[in-house]
């Protein structure tokens, strides 16, 4: 389907400016250093209208403590992220104790970023 002629042509009028992200489902995994060494997370982030309508992480862990900090923020990070727009998930440092998995969830959150936008 085709944006409509209208909207073409006043996105094409506007400079880019955040915000303006399609809706969609996108994933992406971010990177961080943990006492462990290189650390993944993944990151799926459902948009609507700019604003985080759902987030789902799949941990990605290289030891038993780094999974029991991905899995802490996991459980933690939906009741801070949803309902907010993607251009407001700046500086998350810790979430249900774990403080370098957002490093990657960040991480992630840009890239999907430029995919959305």
């Amino acid at each position: 389907m085709s944006p409509q002629p209208a909207a073409a042509s006043s996105a094409a009028a506007a400079p880019a400016t955040p915000g303006h992200y399609k809706d969609g489902t996108y994933s992406a995994d971010g990177h961080y250093v943990s006492p462990n060494g290189d650390e993944t997370v993944g990151v799926t982030l459902t948009l609507a209208s700019g604003k985080v309508t759902d987030v789902q992480i799949t941990t990605h862990p290289s030891s038993a403590n780094t999974q029991l900090f991905q899995n802490r923020f996991a459980g933690g990070i939906k009741d801070l992220v949803v309902g907010k727009s993607i251009d407001e998930l700046g500086g998350i440092t810790r979430v249900a104790g774990s403080s370098l998995t957002s490093g990657g969830f960040e991480d992630a959150v840009a890239a999907i970023k430029k995919r959305a936008g």
